[in-house]
């Protein structure tokens, strides 16, 4: 059931007039403003219930004052249960981001190990995204640089490969990662597929927790090596034997009696809040990463931890167990919804003592010390806001900056991107780049390539959020470049009714050297910052972030263009047939003069697409 009306008045009056409209059945609220937007969602057991605590006049907190006195409207949606009621709330804050509710603002997912399994001779491998490639999967990892360091001690203690079929397929000799005792060289038979397939198997119980074993018995192996006197093979066992337990050493939490678990630890001060979280599995610790929700400052820590594992989850696996450092509002609700989305049962424990009291310890020390960097950041971050704002006249700290590069070589592969910083420092999730589309550009002309980033910038900025409402308008641009750019991108702008916003041009000074750049404004003479003024390194720290981002953008395209084969042209061959053609036949062009018997053989490729194969690279001329 969902119900709205537009009124006038705001308040709990309006909130009142609800009460005659819904019932006591569980399921979600929404509270919007006079302009629409949602300032509040959230779930209730009994939604009559709840609305009528809002339709009191007093007795509420700060946060939750403010935001009835600016309730013009509301919307609800039935369930029929409360967790269901719990899990559409959190998919709906993260998917409307209220101003009101606790928000998590990163949602990146994490990766995972994958030990392929269409293969003899399987591939080891970083893995992100969705499972659809056959094999097992390990994790998930805090961050690609943990999977990295893993990956890099598993190749020294296992040797296995990781490089790609096609590669495999095409060795002649062994690559360098034999010949720094990385990989056993399966490609070209330096080892038998059994004797590999021993290490995959101990790989793969090293990841699920059980090294011991394979310690003891790689001693063995050791010992009877040096009886047989095969002083070479004794060695090379003692070498995977020492990487095995640097990998064990470097892994500092390694808890015993905690096979499966993500560690949750929440620490908040003067309204801030950081949750960090440490993942193990297989009784190790697979990484920790921390996370800033968006609070307000009379948010209690159990309402902060409730919607932090609601929101973390919803797109995640969770472990076994959660153990926290607080106890939430609606643990059995939360248990209930996560373990009918795990498929198994989920605990959540507030530990006491023992040891995951300590494990739950070492996270709360972590997530104090990350809230303390992150405040001094801000700090300095908001002091940096202001003297950008002094420097160039602004009418006050800018909110949303936005810098723009372009890269190319000789005009090929040529994108352009855009960079955003905010109070917070470099808003990532921001970062847009922009495949340079204009046919009729000369090759290497950066202002063409700039006006047509530009243009599509701000055509998208009017269709999408014309009102400027969505926080999405720049308060300051930033353009490589001097006067003349400068010149060129006010009328731009101007082309599309937007003439309010500063735009400042950097470019190099005298002899190009870093630290003598000058900036330019329209219809002003140009002005330089003392050299060691911390706003010329922010600025400068801003245009190398564009810079960087745009080489890294098109460095991806070019790599892209490179690896391009005319399969990429053929219907119905994605990039797991294409791996499967290239592996067969080594080539696109083989893949081209072959017939359609040896297509019709290649795994994976059906009857049909043999056809259509054979047909694209027969009929074409």
């Amino acid at each position: 059931m969902t119900s709205t009306a537009e009124t006038p008045q705001l308040g709990h009056e309006v909130i009142q007039s609800y009460l005659k409209t819904i019932d006591s059945s569980p399921g979600v609220y929404r509270m919007l403003d006079a302009e629409s937007r949602v300032l509040y969602v959230g779930k209730a057991r009994n939604l009559r219930a709840r609305v009528s605590n809002y339709a009191r006049p007093s007795g509420h907190s700060g946060r939750i004052a403010r935001m009835i006195a600016n309730t013009a409207s509301m919307m609800f949606l039935t369930t029929k249960t409360e967790t269901e009621a719990l899990l559409l709330e959190q998919n709906l804050i993260k998917q409307l981001k209220p101003k009101f509710n606790v928000l998590l603002r990163d949602d990146k997912s994490f990766p995972n190990i994958l030990v392929t399994a269409e293969h003899d001779y399987p591939q080891i491998k970083k893995h992100r995204g969705a499972k659809k490639e056959k094999g097992a999967y390990y994790g998930p990892f805090a961050s690609a640089g943990a999977v990295n360091r893993t990956l890099n001690q598993l190749q020294r203690v296992f040797l296995l490969r990781d490089c790609s079929n096609a590669m495999f397929d095409s060795r002649t000799r062994p690559c360098l990662q034999y010949q720094i005792k990385r990989c056993s060289a399966p490609c070209v038979g330096k080892i038998s597929p059994e004797e590999y397939r021993q290490t995959v198997k101990d790989a793969e119980r090293f990841l699920s927790g059980k090294k011991t074993d394979i310690q003891a018995r790689l001693a063995k192996e050791m010992t009877q090596a040096s009886e047989e006197m095969e002083f070479e093979r004794a060695a090379a066992l003692r070498d995977r034997i020492k990487a095995l337990t640097q990998v064990q050493t470097s892994q500092g939490i390694n808890p015993k009696g905690v096979t499966e678990a993500d560690i949750i630890a929440l620490h908040m001060d003067s309204g801030q809040a950081c949750v960090q979280v440490f993942f193990i599995r297989a009784n190790q610790n697979w990484g920790n990463r921390d996370y800033y929700p968006r609070v307000g400052a009379d948010v209690d820590a159990a309402e902060v931890l409730e919607a932090f594992i609601g929101q973390f989850y919803d797109t995640r696996e969770p472990a076994r167990q959660l153990i926290l450092s607080n106890e939430i509002e609606n643990a059995d609700l939360m248990a209930d919804a996560l373990t009918g989305k795990l498929g198994r049962k989920v605990e959540l424990l507030v530990p006491r003592r023992g040891e995951k009291a300590e494990l739950v310890d070492g996270a709360l020390r972590n997530a104090r010390e990350s809230l303390a960097r992150k405040m001094a950041e801000t700090a300095t971050q908001a002091r940096l806001m202001q003297g950008l704002a002094d420097a160039f006249d602004l009418p006050g700290p800018p909110q949303r900056i936005e810098v723009y590069d372009n890269s190319h070589i000789q005009g090929t592969n040529a994108v352009g991107a855009m960079i955003v910083a905010g109070p917070e420092g470099m808003m990532k999730n921001q970062y847009r780049k922009f495949n340079i589309r204009g046919e009729e550009l000369t090759p290497g002309d950066d202002f063409g390539m700039m006006k047509e980033v530009l243009n599509r910038r701000f055509k998208r900025l009017i269709k999408e959020d014309p009102d400027r409402t969505e926080g999405m308008w720049p308060d300051l641009l930033l353009i490589d470049g001097g006067a003349g750019q400068v010149s060129a991108v006010r009328k731009i702008m101007r082309d599309h009714g937007v003439e309010d916003i500063p735009m400042v041009g950097v470019a190099k000074g005298v002899d190009r050297d870093a630290g003598k750049e000058e900036f330019h404004r329209t219809g002003q003479r140009p002005m330089a910052l003392r050299h060691n003024d911390p706003v010329l390194y922010f600025v400068q720290r801003l245009r190398d972030e564009a810079h960087r981002f745009a080489i890294g953008t098109h460095r991806a395209k070019r790599a892209k263009a490179v690896g391009a084969t005319p399969l990429d042209e053929v219907p119905g061959v994605g990039a797991a047939r294409k791996r499967a053609l290239l592996a067969h036949f080594g080539s696109a062009k083989a893949v081209g003069r072959a017939n359609l018997s040896d297509l019709k053989a290649v795994a994976g490729v059906s009857d049909a697409l043999a056809e259509t194969i054979y047909a694209y690279f027969h009929e074409r001329g």
